[in-house]
Formats: structure tokens, sequence, C-alpha cells
């Protein structure tokens, strides 16, 4: 270490470490892009396949059945994901590349359990809403290339019903790309932030003892007054991509509102993320906030989409698919669906955002978010099998709205008892790394 001298006394003292770039491989900024990455080739594809309407199929009911049983699956190791996470931090230390690309492969629960970790616990205290924009922003970029890809492929047939076997062929390229993106996440214990401070110092005993933390969750107040907020962040997908999408517009056009469905996403993201951590100096001011921006928002959107409802039903399907083309008759539906990608982003980040408000302890926060994803995956789950079963429109419509709409009042009670201010807002909390400063 160098020493630089005092003119008057001539005193060498220690020069200071140079700060670490925030662009370095173990820094929060690059992890949570990095699974990202990871999410805009693997559920970014999925979400766009998905928002394609039927899977890219004529009757959606066969992917209907496809999704009950993912999102089945998901809800199960989506609660599990939070502990699994934990396990395999601390037993697989120097292995965590090669177990993540494993773990990341059994499911989405389990890759949903570690992003959400990763997401809110990772940034600085004061910046969380701006890495989950980050992030949301850069996984929403892989269902706008995920639209491109049917727009592109499907162009020129403007009578064809199901997509070609090069659009799968397409995404499955993709995702094979996000698996091995994987292996580049870091070991948790090896990433820290600009000030030194680790983002994780998790401590494990043992399987019996993460099993009854996570069944605490189901008994912790906070949890279940998040419980219709976590529902209703996934069940709106089956009404949208399948009796929006898929009822009001042709292929290719299905393929161009994708595009935009989900640059929506990264526009409502950025957004929310600014209210959540810039709006006003007290966090739990910025919460309020932000929840009522939403509120306010999502009555507008939905209530727009009810009224949209008014004019079809399952027995009452327009004769004519709407293409691009048709400026006149193709404009409201377009905003509308545009609407509902923004509001999505919105909803989700601010979700997202609480849960990251309700500690800073990573391990806390492993099982917060595999709880999350396992209650909004069960919910996903339902949703998709009340499609199969032909509910009427308006009625799947409106309790989408009522769900959406019983859970802001509980968000404002969990954000008013349960976040807190702090006394020096923005200051991180963690384990010192000797010799970082």
């Amino acid at each position: 270490m160098g020493l630089q001298g005092d003119e008057e006394t001539g005193q060498g003292f220690p020069e200071s470490p140079p700060k670490p770039s925030i662009f370095r491989h173990n820094s929060p900024l690059v992890q949570v892009a990095l699974i990202g990455l990871v999410c805009f080739c693997c559920p970014g594809m999925f979400s766009a396949l998905s928002g394609i309407g039927g899977g890219g199929q004529v009757d959606p009911t066969a992917a209907n059945n496809a999704n009950t049983a993912l999102y089945t699956t998901f809800a199960v190791f989506g609660i599990l994901g939070g502990g699994s996470f934990l396990y395999y931090n601390h037993y697989h230390h120097q292995a965590f590349p090669i177990v993540a690309g494993a773990l990341l492969g059994i499911g989405a629960g389990l890759l949903w359990a570690a992003q959400g970790a990763i997401m809110t616990s990772y940034p600085p205290h004061e910046r969380k809403g701006a890495y989950i924009s980050i992030f949301w922003s850069i996984f929403s970029m892989g269902g706008v290339i995920g639209g491109l890809i049917p727009f592109t492929l499907n162009f020129h047939r403007t009578d064809a019903v199901s997509v070609n076997d090069a659009t799968y062929i397409a995404f499955m390229v993709f995702m094979s790309i996000g698996t091995v993106l994987s292996l580049a996440i870091s070991h948790p214990s090896r990433v820290h932030r600009d000030d030194g401070s680790r983002c994780t110092n998790i401590e494990y005993s043992s399987v019996s003892v993460e099993a009854i933390e996570i069944l605490k969750l189901f008994l912790n107040w906070k949890m279940l007054l998040l419980v219709p907020a976590y529902w209703a962040s996934n069940f709106f997908y089956s009404y949208q991509f399948n009796n929006v999408s898929g009822v009001l517009f042709n292929l290719r056009t299905r393929g161009l509102c994708n595009v935009f469905y989900w640059a929506a996403q990264m526009v409502g993201s950025i957004f929310i993320g600014y209210i959540m951590d810039f709006s006003f100096k007290s966090r739990r001011t910025r919460g309020l906030v932000g929840i009522g921006v939403v509120a306010v928002l999502g009555t507008a959107i939905w209530g727009a989409g009810v009224a949209n409802q008014l004019n079809y039903s399952r027995h009452d399907l327009p004769t004519h698919k709407l293409d691009f083309k048709d400026h006149t008759d193709f404009a409201g539906p377009f905003v509308l669906y545009f609407s509902y990608g923004l509001f999505d982003a919105m909803f989700q980040s601010m979700v997202y955002w609480i849960i990251g408000a309700l500690a800073d302890d990573s391990e806390i926060l492993s099982r917060y978010n595999g709880f999350y994803k396992g209650v909004q995956s069960a919910g996903a789950a339902v949703a998709w099998q009340i499609d199969t079963q032909k509910v009427p429109l308006l009625n799947e419509i409106v309790v989408n709205w009522a769900l959406l709409t019983v859970s802001y009042p509980l968000l404002v009670v969990v954000v008013m008892r349960a976040v807190k201010d702090d006394e020096v807002e923005g200051k991180s909390k963690g384990t010192a790394i000797p010799g970082i400063h």
C-alpha cells in the first residue's frame, strides 16, 4: 500500500483504497443484471409464448391444462425455494454455480424464489426500487424479443391461426442460452456492496429448522395480509392472454401486441421504481404514494377493461380478428392491452418493494419471496383452470379487478405497520468485509 506525504510535517499516511467498480462481477448491480438476463432468456420467452394466447395454438385448452400443472408445481417449489436457496448457499459454497444451474433447470419455482431473494436483499437499502426496475426491464425485454419472434416469422401468414415450428425452435434456443448464463451467478457470500458490506450473512442450521421457519410464514400477519396481492399478481394472465389478445387479434398482431405489452412493463417498472425510491424522504410515505398511484391507475385500466369486455362474450366472440393495419378498430384494444402490461409491472414491482422493505436480512427475504412466488403460482394455477372451464369472460375480469381492489387497503396496512423509516436514510445494513471501505 502506497504512502502519501504530508507537506508540512513530512509524516506519511496510507492511501485510501480505490472505490470498487459497480460493474465488477461480484457487485449487486451485475448480479441483479445477470439474474435478469437468465429470466430474459427463460421465463421471458415463456411469457412471450403465453402472451400469444393459447401458447400459439388454435384451442387454448391444452395450454391451459399444461399451465395449471406447471403452476401447481411452481407453487410447491416456490415456497420450498426459499429454504432450498438457503441450504445451497450454506452447504455448497464452492460448487454454487453448478448447483444454481441445476436448480434453475428444475423449475421456475426455484428460479423465481432465488431471483426474489437476490433482487430484494442485494441492493443498497435505499435503492431497492431502482434495482427491481433494472431487473424487471431486462426480464421484460425478453418478452419484447419473444414477441418479435412470432411477429416476424409469421408476418406473411395473415390467415394463420397457429405459429410455425420455427417460432418454437427460436424460443428453445433462447431458453438454452439462459440455462448456461445461470452458471455466471456468484455465490451470495462473494457479493458485496460498494461500501464493503456483505449482501448476505446467512447462518443455516438444519432442514428441520428451515421447514419450521417456512411453516411459520402461514401464521405471519404480514404475509397473510399480502396474500390477496400475491394471489392476484399472476391471476389475470389467463384472461389477458387468452381472452383479450387471443380473442381480439390475429396471429401476427398478437406478436406485435406482445412486443408493446412487455415494453410497457419496462416503462411501468421504471416509473414505479422512481416513486418508491425517490419521490419522498420518508420510506413509508413513498410506499403509500406508490400504492395510491397503482390503485388509481389500476382502477382506471380495469374499468376500461370491463367496458371492452361488454362488447363480446364466450358465446358471442368477434367474427373478425383485428390486424394492426386496421387502424380505427385496432387502436382501442391495443391501448388497453398496452395498459395491462404497464399495470402488471407497476403492481408486481410495488409488491417486491414492500417485501424488500420488510427486512434487509437475506435469510428472511429468501423465505418471504418463496412464499410470494408459491401463493402467486397457486393463484395462476387456479386461473388457468378457470379459463379451461369456460367461465363467463365478464365474471373472469370482475374477479380479477375485485382481487386487486381488495389488496390495496391491505398493502396500506402492511406499509403503515411494518415498514420503518430509518434514522439515517440510505445506510446499507450488512457485515463489513475487512480491507474494503
